[in-house]
């Protein structure tokens, strides 16, 4: 089974358990697919696996993960109602940045699980799975909290939890903008699906 053929998110992380497109998969213990809802309307993409990910298999465990939680619980939803993954899905040596073709190794698998996925919002957390989703090279400081339309989609950057806690945690001032950003998310998941257009309306609308 390959990505282009992949039909759901557990084939599409079984062709990830074995990959070796890059130097990651030498130091790794597993790979660090993604855990949530398959049909989530957000859907939340950080940078790459940690310590304890690596070990436990799943995204977002560690102390950045609790924060993540947290926050999701602040706007009434759990891990269980939104899908959480990384652009790079094996986890970098002494969690070191990961580097450009490492991404570009992990894309399609990015991309696979948001078209099976098909999320409402896709909600970019720091530096690196902005400029991913995006496509171009921007700061999560000048971007966080603006809403973007890639594909159909609303991305949402935001800072990345990790950073809100070495930040100052609760009181310092980046926990102010990500909350804020989380009501925005909010918002969105909570916006009606836009209306179908009908052949006639699509006629009406040539004259």
């Amino acid at each position: 089974m390959s990505m282009s053929t992949s039909t759901t998110l557990e084939e599409l992380a079984a062709d990830a358990s074995t990959c070796t497109r890059c130097r990651l998969a030498n130091g790794r213990t597993q790979v660090v697919f993604g855990t949530g809802n398959p049909h989530a309307d957000a859907m939340f993409i950080g940078e790459g696996p940690g310590y304890h990910e690596d070990k436990q298999g799943e995204p977002f465990v560690g102390a950045a993960g609790q924060l993540l939680t947290k926050l999701l619980g602040e706007i009434g939803l759990a891990r269980e109602d939104v899908y959480i993954t990384n652009c790079v899905r094996c986890r970098p040596p002494g969690n070191r940045d990961p580097l450009p073709d490492e991404l570009e190794a992990c894309r399609p698998y990015v991309t696979g699980t948001l078209d099976l996925v098909q999320p409402k919002v896709i909600i970019t957390l720091g530096n690196f799975a902005t400029r991913v989703i995006l496509d171009r090279q921007v700061s999560i400081t000048r971007v966080r909290g603006q809403r973007f339309e890639v594909d159909g989609r609303a991305v949402i950057p935001t800072f990345h939890p990790a950073a809100i806690l070495h930040g100052g945690g609760e009181a310092g001032s980046q926990m102010a903008a990500i909350r804020a950003d989380f009501e925005l998310i909010r918002r969105i998941v909570a916006e009606p699906p836009p209306e179908p257009v009908t052949a006639g309306e699509e006629q009406l609308g040539l004259f």
